[in-house]
């Protein structure tokens, strides 16, 4: 049974503060979970699940602190609408885990602030294979339950950096940086990328200028119809299904 100071402290870690001063974020469901414990270096830190689901996991978890919960105990401590079977709290990767290939393909966030479209991001991400990502500092919090749930097991093989993308960018003057705007070079006339950054804007405002001075090419993906614009991960999907 689970006492009453554990259940708040994992409620708790629904608040980007406390999942920061605590090291850790939550995973949910069976998919998730089973990813997070075969993932390499990943530290879970505790599982709470069904005695079902324990039962039929029993060899992926023979390492794990894991704890059988009853129904209305996931409820509480769960952040889905729908609590799944299991939860997971999990060690939030330090910035040491974080070095940036310049080799291999990556992707810029500057300002995407919505947890879904963040997270649909890292998931396209990591199927195009583009397994680093540096995100501006206002940019949704990668390890907010919501996002976490949208990259369906992809926040364990994509890379995240968090940091002031001017500075970063000034830093590797010799990395080419695609940058998504509406007046630049069409997609079709691009060539397929091994290696450079793809820089996607705000779902609202797209990149900010002192980030698209730094950008060394523009690309735009041409329109046919009356829309304004693009949400910013289909846009990313369209761009690396183009340049990948």
């Amino acid at each position: 049974m689970l006492n009453k100071s554990e259940v708040k402290y994992i409620q708790s870690l629904s608040q980007k503060k406390f999942r920061d001063e605590e090291g850790v974020y939550l995973v949910e469901g069976p998919k998730i979970v089973g990813e997070a414990l075969v993932a390499p270096q990943l530290g879970i830190r505790k599982v709470y699940a069904l005695k079902e689901w324990l039962e039929l996991n029993a060899e992926l978890c023979k390492n794990i602190d894991c704890e059988i919960v009853a129904d209305f105990e996931l409820e509480k401590i769960s952040q889905l609408k729908t609590p799944n079977q299991v939860l997971a709290i999990v060690a939030l990767p330090g910035v040491e885990h974080f070095t940036f290939e310049k080799d291999q393909p990556g992707l810029v966030l500057d300002g995407i602030q919505d947890p879904g479209n963040l997270g649909t991001i890292i998931r396209i991400a990591d199927w195009f294979g583009v397994s680093q990502v540096i995100c501006s500092k206002d940019c949704a919090d990668a390890y907010n339950p919501k996002v976490v749930q949208s990259t369906m097991g992809s926040i364990f093989r994509v890379k995240l950096l968090y940091t002031d993308l001017e500075n970063w960018m000034d830093g590797y003057k010799d990395v080419a940086f695609y940058g998504a705007a509406l007046d630049g070079d069409p997609l079709k006339n691009i060539a397929a990328i091994s290696n450079g950054l793809v820089v996607i804007g705000n779902e609202s405002k797209g990149i900010r200028p002192e980030v698209m001075n730094r950008v060394t090419q523009k690309i735009t993906i041409e329109k046919r119809g009356a829309a304004e614009s693009l949400n910013a991960a289909v846009a990313t999907g369209i761009i690396l299904s183009h340049l990948r």
